[in-house]
């Protein structure tokens, strides 16, 4: 099934190479560098239905987006180094810094020799409640259910409703319903009890993804410890921060932040907000991320780095290193900050 939204965001990458338009106009977007954002980098095939495939790249892929940026004159730094290269810019080159969401297993035994071989640091950012299975990585176990299913029922305050899912069309629609529900009108410490009941039901293992895709503990220290690695903080239930009351937030901030501390021996730096788009982090949320002392705040708005966020260095934005866009020429356009105001409403500088 066509994703139309996705035809037109290809198109647009496509006019602006193929016009030259791209080119022009990099020379005054492109800013100063930009933030890398990443998920899952395997060789596995993802589920039937692709919805989740934008969470997954290839290793050859980040491979060749890194031999790119390095001949386009970026140079990797870490997240530790943006708040000083944002406040005391000098000179002409760029930055580039690398993160990745959610602590795959992946990201060690397939990013990491990639990493290595190009010397790019990356920050991996954990939600220790994912990682102990207190909650689930429900978005592929919702997938999971909606592959295995014919017809899904799911009881909703306004009643229960009857969910076809047979063609691979209501199987897309089908994902997208029980999504918005749990993401638009389930209270966020429910959405445990309402996958784990849809999966029983269809005889799903919720369990899995996360047993199977995250890193453990042990692998998460071994992390760690390498010298190209940093492990940010990323919530302790990787809950959308902005539907939770102001002390839920803090908390939820604060603890996850604590709990690596335990687990690591230090207190993480650095911060990626759970979901980062404009529904779930805002004013509020960084405000206070701030307080609560993180040198850095990444959200998933879609857009590079300019001097002026040396100002917003609790919402910085980032560009997606994304399944669905796995060309180098389109990571290329993204980074010189061509797409950044057509994703963004006009806006060329992004934070909050």
């Amino acid at each position: 099934m066509i994703d139309r939204g996705e035809l037109l965001r290809k198109l647009a990458l496509n006019m602006a190479r193929y016009s030259g338009l791209g080119s022009i106009a990099a020379r005054f977007t492109a800013g100063v560098g930009a933030i890398l954002m990443l998920h899952r980098v395997t060789r596995d095939p993802a589920l039937p239905s692709g919805v989740n495939r934008h969470l997954a790249i290839t290793p050859e892929f980040l491979d060749a987006v890194l031999a790119e940026m390095r001949a386009l004159g970026f140079r990797f730094v870490a997240m530790d180094e943006i708040p000083e290269l944002l406040s005391a810019r000098t000179g002409t080159e760029r930055f580039l810094a690398i993160t990745a969401d959610d602590g795959y297993r992946d990201n060690l035994t397939c990013a990491l020799p990639i990493l290595e071989k190009h010397g790019a640091p990356m920050t991996i950012y954990i939600a220790p409640a994912l990682i102990e299975g207190t909650v689930d990585l429900w978005w592929d176990v919702v997938e999971e259910i909606v592959c295995r299913s014919e017809r899904i029922y799911l009881d909703t305050a306004g009643g229960r409703l009857a969910i076809d899912a047979t063609t691979a069309a209501e199987k897309l629609r089908a994902n997208i319903t029980i999504h918005n529900y749990l993401t638009n009108e389930l209270p966020e410490e429910q959405q445990r009890r309402v996958i784990r009941a849809l999966a029983a039901a269809a005889g799903v293992d919720h369990a899995r993804p996360s047993r199977e895709t995250l890193m453990n503990w042990d692998e998460i220290r071994l992390a760690a410890e390498h010298p190209l690695l940093a492990i940010g903080a990323h919530s302790l239930h990787h809950y959308n921060l902005k539907r939770l009351s102001d002390e839920r937030a803090r908390s939820e901030m604060r603890d996850g932040a604590k709990f690596l501390e335990i687990e690591l021996g230090q207190a993480p730096r650095h911060l990626a907000y759970p979901y980062g788009y404009a529904s779930a982090v805002g004013e509020r949320e960084t405000r206070i991320a701030a307080e609560l002392g993180f040198a850095t705040g990444v959200t998933t708005r879609h857009g590079v780095l300019y001097p002026g966020h040396a100002n917003h260095l609790l919402a910085l934005p980032r560009i997606s290193v994304n399944g669905r866009y796995q060309q180098v020429s389109h990571i290329r356009t993204m980074v010189n900050g061509v797409t950044t105001a057509l994703a963004n409403r006009g806006r060329a500088f992004v934070t909050v």
